[in-house]
């Protein structure tokens, strides 16, 4: 991973969102690991591994999520995929299903046509959907990206984001998500969902079946303006 992901990775680790006094009345950890297969499409056609480390702490007034993924393949001549992802969230409690939001990604995909790409956003969520099978989170708000090309050149825009969050337990040893977000920029605009469904194997370990699908608006010529994911991981939960 290069500098701008180191920075970025810090800029998490000081935030003032993530912080919170140490005595706290109720905190409660989830954390998880996976790794498995990955066949993309798109602008890299290949078959490789990724991994992916994600946590999540819940309190009285603070909900933290977190998550970081790699994915590195290459044959014999040149590195076929090379794609590094951060994003944290912390979300302000003003009820029980209302929230303030901030929120932080980074891209480091090398097949993108860009260096690397960063998104900020604030705004407002309200959770449409609170059983305890069944949760359904909205988010809408405004943002900046920040994007370097491969050539050098940066840019950066205003943006809107709004983001779709569903989290369903089908039963005691399946569980079906789905997330999808949409970033509207100035100049453009970058739609992503990812679908997922995971079946414990036992107490601790899962298996999981994604489907990402990412499509930007614009795009540096020669690159494809959509790339999807399909992955089969195993995942253990502690």
């Amino acid at each position: 991973m290069n500098k701008q992901l180191l920075l970025v990775t810090a800029m998490f680790a000081s935030s003032p969102l993530l912080a919170e006094e140490a005595a706290v009345a109720k905190s409660s950890w989830k954390a998880s690991a996976e790794l498995g297969y990955v066949a993309t499409s798109g602008n890299t056609e290949t078959e490789t591994l990724n991994a992916k480390m994600a946590a999540a702490n819940e309190r009285d007034k603070w909900r933290h999520e977190g998550e970081i993924t790699a994915l590195n393949a290459s044959d014999k001549v040149q590195t076929t995929a090379e794609k590094y992802t951060l994003s944290a969230q912390s979300n302000y409690k003003l009820s029980d299903i209302d929230f303030i939001f901030g929120n932080i990604d980074y891209e480091n995909d090398k097949f993108s046509g860009y260096d690397y790409r960063v998104t900020e956003s604030i705004g407002y969520g309200r959770r449409i959907i609170n059983d305890p099978d069944l949760i359904l989170d909205l988010e809408i708000g405004p943002g900046a990206r920040q994007s370097k090309l491969e050539t050098g050149d940066t840019e950066s825009e205003g943006m809107l984001r709004g983001a779709a969050k569903l989290d369903w337990a089908i039963s005691s040893t399946s569980k079906f998500t789905e997330k999808l977000v949409i970033e509207a920029g100035e100049d453009v605009t970058v739609t992503k969902s990812v679908t997922g469904l995971s079946s414990k194997i036992n107490g601790s370990l899962s298996m999981k079946i994604t489907y990402t699908y990412k499509t930007t608006s614009e795009v540096p010529v020669g690159i494809d303006d959509t790339d999807t994911e399909t992955a089969v991981t195993l995942v253990y939960n502690f």
